[in-house]
């Protein structure tokens, strides 16, 4: 090879390792920027859709103080814990709100720290901890029976609601469009990294799916173009009976409006099911 085409090819080798260095230590160092995408600016209300609702503040162990919204129902069949997505906040959520509320929920929806209200900034366990903090106000301050709550947790907000069905006993677990783990979902975005090696943030839900002794409802699309199916399904494959799978159509962020009757319908099947027990 001529000297000038090796030092060439030297040179790009030398460039793309650097790169990709370059690349693993912003992913290692920022990569809370890469799973929470907040947004602060709550651009509607439940008012806007002709819902009651109720603002609610809460605490979580560590006193970071957190903002959500509790909509009644009329003659409620149970409670319902909404835990969203990494994206947003909770008034992003409207079109769910008023699902669970035509289904006959009474529903609290929280924006876990550092999203709309809610003070601090994001984590893995302050997610956790946020999620308690719902938990303590439903059981605690409303006074409802666990065997009156359901857990929904859907994307990052299932991998949330795993932790907590896995730390306390809920009438159900509804978990939509979620993953096995931040490192599955790694790996799928970023097969040229070595993303086991790199996760300082994991949601290792397949790891306490089987500790969960309440009935469970997953629910996805294989059109899913952000969490694989195939991770949904493995989820629910590691779950303990009594376990439901719900299939339904579009993508990521709007699949349960595309599937419409059958995703309403499958929730409303489960609820009956959950509280006839």
């Amino acid at each position: 090879m001529k000297p000038v085409l090796l030092h060439i090819l030297q040179s790009a080798v030398f460039i793309t390792a650097a790169a990709w260095l370059a690349l693993m230590i912003l992913v290692y160092f920022f990569q809370a920027r890469l799973i929470f995408y907040p947004s602060r600016t709550l651009g509607q209300t439940p008012a806007d859709i002709k819902l009651d609702y109720e603002e609610v503040f809460l605490q979580g162990r560590d006193a970071v103080e957190i903002h959500g919204w509790w909509l009644p129902a009329e003659n409620a069949r149970a409670t319902l814990l909404f835990l969203h997505g990494n994206a947003g906040n909770i008034s992003h959520r409207l079109d769910s709100l008023k699902i669970f509320h035509d289904l006959g929920l009474d529903t609290l929806i929280i924006d876990y720290r550092g999203y709309g209200k809610s003070r601090g900034k994001p984590s893995e366990q302050g997610t956790y901890l946020d999620a308690m903090a719902a938990w303590r106000y439903l059981t605690e301050d409303k006074g409802i029976r666990p065997q009156q709550i359901i857990i929904f947790g859907r994307s990052l907000g299932g991998a949330v609601a795993v932790r907590l069905a896995a730390d306390t006993r809920v009438a159900g677990l509804i978990l939509e469009s979620t993953f096995t783990s931040i490192t599955d979902v790694g790996r799928q975005h970023y097969p040229y990294l070595p993303v086991n090696y790199l996760a300082r943030i994991h949601y290792p839900s397949i790891d306490r799916i089987d500790k969960i002794n309440s009935p469970l409802l997953c629910i996805h699309s294989r059109e899913d173009e952000i969490i694989p199916y195939r991770l949904g399904r493995a989820l629910y494959d590691r779950a303990a009976e009594p376990k439901y799978f719900l299939e339904i159509t579009g993508g990521h962020n709007g699949g349960f409006l595309e599937s419409g009757r059958r995703y309403t319908a499958g929730l409303d099947a489960f609820i009956d099911a959950v509280m006839a027990r």
